[in-house]
Order: structure tokens, then sequence, then C-alpha cells
């Protein structure tokens, strides 16, 4: 990565510092540990999905039902991760949430690649298949999520978030493999010039529906914080699909396919 790759970030970091550092001067609570700690804990779920719409865009691609997904997640987990679950019961719950990121993935990437749908159309009608889905399980907020549940996911070390810690380090590991890894140079090599790449031999096919399938499955792991958040199985609260998005190019995600950093 040159020096031009790290000047969104940098921007970015600028922009953040600056107005961290006007909210202090306005308000004295800002920067207390418990301010700090939510703050945090709330960047959660966007930052997760973001990670997922990366990998769209860095395909030339966009995944508008990623909210819709996170939301279902949230009214499954309301069914599976219930206040009476056993621990083995939690786990399995675990892994259904999990399920419904990986089976909307795939769905979704054969829309794009079987039926040639553009991924913006394709994943508009996921959105939609998602919601009714949603509202059909939980016609309202109603089904509580296991306590036990959401006090791991918000645990911290301080004020910070062993979560958000996860994150930052996902996100390193994942500019080390896109940039030093023969995968992640593919990823990348179909979204500049997917014709090109066939003739050399890479199976776009597969890589773009991979590329699909993880962007549906860190949504999935977006939904478990949106449920540690409401901590009720709620079908109206997704709204992450153009924040997504926008955080995705605001960190250097090129709309144009190929370009972009976790």
């Amino acid at each position: 990565m040159n020096a031009r790759s790290w000047l969104p970030l940098a921007s970015m970091s600028t922009v953040i510092v600056a107005l961290g550092a006007y909210a202090a001067v306005r308000q004295d609570a800002f920067l207390t540990k418990y301010n700090l700690g939510n703050l945090l804990i709330t960047t959660m779920p966007l930052a997760l999905v973001a990670l997922g719409q990366t990998c769209a865009l860095l395909v030339r691609g966009f995944d508008v039902s990623v909210a819709a997904l996170m939301t279902m997640c949230v009214v499954t987990a309301s069914f599976t991760m219930t206040p009476t679950s056993s621990t083995v019961g939690l786990t399995f719950g675990a892994f259904a949430l999990v399920g419904v990121g990986v089976a909307t993935g795939l769905f979704n990437a054969t829309l794009i690649r079987l039926f040639r749908l553009p991924s913006i159309i394709a994943t508009l009608g996921t959105l939609s298949i998602l919601e009714g889905a949603s509202l059909w399980l939980r016609s309202a907020p109603e089904g509580p999520i296991n306590s036990d549940v959401v006090e791991r996911l918000n645990s911290s070390v301080s004020f910070v978030p062993l979560a958000f810690i996860g994150v930052a380090v996902l996100a390193v590991a994942g500019d080390v493999w896109l940039y030093r890894s023969r995968p992640g140079l593919a990823l990348r090599a179909v979204g500049l010039d997917e014709t090109s790449s066939r003739r050399l031999g890479m199976r776009t096919g597969t890589v773009i529906m991979l590329a699909f399938v993880a962007c549906s499955v860190l949504a999935a792991f977006a939904g478990f914080y949106e449920a540690a958040q409401v901590q009720i199985g709620s079908p109206i609260i997704g709204n992450q699909a153009l924040e997504s998005i926008a955080a995705a190019v605001l960190g250097g995600a090129a709309l144009s396919g190929g370009r972009g950093s976790f």
C-alpha cells in the first residue's frame, strides 16, 4: 500500500479527533469512561457490516440487504437465544445466526452469478424478503434475548469493549490478507478487471460468490451486537445499508471496485 492509500484513513482520523475535541470542550461528560465505552460499543454493528460491505465493493458490487439481514438475525436471536436457553442451546442459537448469514450470502451470490442480476437489484430483492420474514416472525418487538449473552458481548477492559479490540485486529489482519496474499490479490484483480482476471485463470465466479458470502456473514456478526443493544426481537431496527456503503467508501473503498482498505 502506498502513501496515497493511507490518505482516507489519515483524513478521517483527523476529523474524528477534531470532532471529539470539540465535543469534549462543549460537554464535560464526553470523555468519561462510561460515555466512551458506550460510543465504542455502539459502533460495533456498523463497523462489522462496513467490513463486509467492503468485500462486496472490492468486486464492484453492493449489498443493500445487510440491514434487513441484521434485523433478521436479531429476530432469530429472540427465538434461539432466549433467557431460558442452556449453554448448548445458546451455542446452537449462535450458529443459527451465522447460518442465516451464510444462506443469505449464497442466495445473493446465486442471483448475481447464476441469474446475472445486477448486485443492487438482487440484494434489494433479498432485502424485501428478509424484511417480510422478520415481520412475519415478529409483528412487533417481543421476545427478550438472553442477558448472559448480552453481558458477554458488551464486556470490556476499562472502557474499551473487547469486541472493539477484536474488530480492530480483524481489520488489520484483513488488510494484510488483502495486500499480502494471493487470495487478496485475486479479490482486488477481479474487482479491477473481471475479464482479464478470468483470462489469467482466476476463478472469478467463485471469488465474487465468496465476497458476497463474507459480506453477509459479517453482517450476521453485526446482528449479534445489534441484538445486544436492543435486547429484544425487534423487526424494525435495521438501517445500516447505506451507512455501511458510506463508511466503506469514506475508508477508501472505490465504487468502481478493486481498491479499498478494511
